[in-house]
């Protein structure tokens, strides 16, 4: 069964990276009870650069769990609890291998469809401090995805992922990854 292990919310907020101010809403934290889901995200949480995050095709972002192992190991130095990575929801059970472009899920009483996987930009490496860390994880594939918001709703941690429709035909996640990244997983800053 897939479910959503915790529903994560943050504000923008800045800070110096490299002799350069940078403004992120990344740091993401974990929040007790339901939460609305609107047409461009979750109620309460902000992304500052509307230009690569957020927006009707890009509402919420979804992590699986199941990544936080492997990234422990690659950063043994980080405490890595759910939302490090800028995630809405951290999820269970559900992965990027699994699920193709287009497919519909529902979370509580919301509908999705899941959209693009996740490319990663400089606000990773501000973030973790580290100057490879979007390679590391274009190149690691645990991109995570983007869900649109297909019907508002609400939802909280410990829902049950139901996948409504799939959508036939189309690449995996992870397949739209490779192609996007390419076959080195090289991303775009």
């Amino acid at each position: 069964m897939a479910r959503v292990v915790s529903v994560n919310l943050g504000t923008a907020r800045s800070w110096d990276w490299n002799g350069h101010p940078v403004r992120s809403a990344i740091g993401k934290a974990p929040v007790r009870g339901r939460v609305k889901v609107l047409r461009l995200g979750l109620d309460g949480d902000e992304q500052a650069d509307h230009r690569v995050h957020g927006g009707p095709r890009k509402a919420v972002y979804a992590y699986p769990i199941e990544h936080y192992p492997f990234w422990h190991a690659q950063l043994p130095a980080e405490e890595l609890p759910p939302g490090s990575f800028g995630e809405n929801l951290t999820v269970e059970g559900i992965r990027e291998s699994g699920l193709h472009l287009g497919d519909r899920l529902q979370i509580g009483s919301a509908t999705f469809e899941v959209t693009q996987p996740r490319l990663p930009c400089t606000k990773l490496n501000a973030r973790f401090r580290r100057e490879d860390m979007i390679v590391r994880f274009a190149r690691s594939l645990r991109t995570g995805f983007y869900l649109a918001v297909t019907e508002e709703g609400e939802l909280g941690a410990g829902d049950e992922i139901e996948l409504l429709a799939g959508g036939p035909g189309t690449p995996t996640v992870e397949e739209s990854a490779i192609e996007r990244l390419g076959p080195a997983g090289e991303a775009e800053s």
